[in-house]
């Protein structure tokens, strides 16, 4: 079965199930899994038990798609991501992607947690995601390019949307976080990086760094979706001198005293994207 098959297996599956016609679709990673709870909930899914869907594996991600509102616009959200460490194929981890854009949704709402490679962003500051550098060792375009999916060699020139970071950074203030545009450089993980890698980071020009979220703007990107990139600092890595050993539980703890904020910010975000329509 292509590619294709199985993502309309899926998208059919899911609509005899539910009738919400989403307009956005919403990685919910760890820096923004509690967003989750402010879904009014139509129908939810386990990963596992959708079509050609992988369970996540980690702890602090739920793995549940869901369909319904939040503040009053029409999401399909995913609680929680796969990703290459999990022993995912790029393609499995990505194929919740493929049917976000199958089920119609007009933009990609992406959240995470990274790692401050630049000396001037903190802990607790939000980086809006201007570009990337792709360091993970498989791309999810390749192998053979089903042309009804997307082009065989999409133009990644303007693959951040610019002008809602610029009205993000504003916005952001108001709400008493601290917010950048950056480059996002994404390694394969599961382990943090060494010192060596967060200099060769700093030095290729990154801004912070995950493992995560990259092989997710390519394909939505090949998709043809908008893409908005939300990356919330767990951990200060750069200058070398200021770092200090990060356990998981630092991470989600970090994450966790912004996410109130940055909640509140996403209100403002989804009426700001309901007005541009």
């Amino acid at each position: 079965m292509t590619l294709y098959d199985q993502i309309q297996e899926c998208l059919a599956f899911i609509r005899q199930r539910s009738t919400t016609q989403p307009r956005l679709g919403i990685i919910l990673g760890t820096g923004l899994s509690s967003l989750a709870d402010d879904i009014v909930v139509e129908r939810e899914f386990v990963y596992g038990l959708l079509p050609y869907f992988a369970a996540a594996t980690v702890e602090s991600h739920r793995g549940k798609l869901i369909l319904g509102t939040l503040h009053g616009v029409p999401v399909v959200a995913m609680a929680g991501r796969l990703h290459y460490y999990e022993g995912y194929s790029m393609q499995q981890l990505t194929f919740p992607v493929r049917v976000l854009a199958a089920l119609g949704i007009e933009q990609l709402i992406i959240s995470n947690a990274s790692g401050s490679v630049n000396s001037g962003m903190d802990a607790g500051d939000i980086i809006f995601v201007r570009d990337h550098i792709n360091l993970q060792p498989e791309n999810p375009l390749r192998g053979h390019n089903d042309e009804r999916l997307g082009p065989r060699f999409p133009d990644m020139l303007s693959a951040y949307d610019r002008r809602l970071n610029a009205w993000a950074i504003e916005q952001l203030a108001r709400h008493g976080l601290k917010g950048h545009e950056g480059v996002y450089l994404a390694l394969p993980g599961p382990n943090l990086e060494t010192p060596a890698e967060y200099r060769m980071a700093n030095l290729l020009g990154a801004d912070c760094i995950g493992m995560s979220t990259v092989p997710e703007v390519l394909v939505a990107r090949h998709a043809g979706l908008p893409v908005f990139v939300i990356s919330v600092v767990s951990n200060k890595c750069f200058p070398i001198t200021e770092i200090q050993p990060t356990t998981v539980d630092d991470v989600i703890e970090t994450v966790q005293a912004v996410e109130p904020k940055l909640r509140t910010f996403m209100r403002d975000l989804l009426e700001h994207l309901a007005g541009a329509k």
